[in-house]
Order: structure tokens, then C-alpha cells, then sequence
């Protein structure tokens, strides 16, 4: 855990890859738990047999939105913020989906620090957050996402 006592201490390590998490195993069960919670039931997530005759995969592959909403899981898993009321997802920047996300496999985040910007009560951060699949060389999720913490 990386853990910040103040804001000072984040605006130190701005440009830096901060820290990675542990691995993650995307289970069939939580994709279709996904889907329900979604609507988004389209074949290539839930239809194991038919993802596996017809998907160019070899099987059901994650949601992309189910990928993204890992993140803030992941960062929670491996960085604390400096103490405050609360913390915010104020948005995102960018987001990518590389490669798609195999069920069954493992995931795992990297946060890099982009930018630190105190302002009237809150700091606002900007962190380059990457999700990778065990042994692939592409990403399953890049995203740049803008954090809240206010005091």
C-alpha cells in the first residue's frame, strides 16, 4: 500500500508510476452479474458455448465498462490518499480498450501519478491508470482519470 499523509507528498511523486496491484481473476459469474446489473447480455460475454464456437477469443470476454469499474477496486487495493472527508471519480480524460479482457484470466492495475492541483478545498489528481491481462502485450484498459479529495 502507498500510502500519502499530505498533498505535498503527492505533488512529490507527480510523473511517477506510484503503484501496481495484486492480481485479479475475472470470473464467468461476475461478467454475467454484470450483465445483469447492465442490460448488456450481448452474446460474446454470457454465451460461453457459442463465445467459444464463434467468438475470434475462444470464449466469453469481459464487458468493457465491467473492466473500467475494477479500477477504482484496484487503486483503493494498492494507494491511500491523503486523510479527508471524501473522495470523488470527478470523470475521466480518456479511456481505451486495447485488447479485450478473456474471462477466466487475471488482471492487475498501474497507477501512475500525472498531475497534483490543490485548489479551494480539495486537491485534484490525475492519474494514467493502466489494466493489464496476464501475458498479453497489450492492455485491457487504459484510462486517464481525474480524482477529487476534499478537506
Amino acid at each position: 500500500m502507498r500510502t500519502f499523509a499530505t498533498v505535498a507528498d503527492l505533488q512529490a511523486v507527480a510523473g511517477h508510476e506510484i503503484a501496481v496491484s495484486e492480481w485479479m481473476t475475472i470470473s464467468q459469474d461476475r461478467v454475467n452479474l454484470f450483465a445483469d446489473a447492465t442490460d448488456d447480455h450481448q452474446w460474446i460475454h454470457v454465451d460461453v458455448e457459442r463465445a467459444k464456437r464463434e467468438s475470434p477469443f475462444g470464449g466469453t470476454i469481459a464487458h468493457g465498462y465491467m473492466t473500467l469499474s475494477l479500477i477504482p477496486t484496484l487503486f483503493e487495493s494498492v494507494v491511500e490518499l491523503p486523510p479527508g472527508k471524501m473522495s470523488i471519480n470527478y470523470g475521466l480524460n480518456k479511456v481505451r480498450f486495447p485488447a479485450p479482457m478473456i474471462v477466466g484470466g487475471r488482471l492487475r492495475g498501474r497507477f501512475k501519478l500525472m498531475t497534483v492541483e490543490p485548489m479551494e478545498g480539495y486537491v485534484q489528481s490525475i492519474w494514467l491508470m493502466t489494466v493489464e491481462l496476464e501475458g498479453s502485450d497489450k492492455p485491457v484498459c487504459v484510462a486517464e482519470s481525474v480524482l477529487r479529495k476534499y478537506f
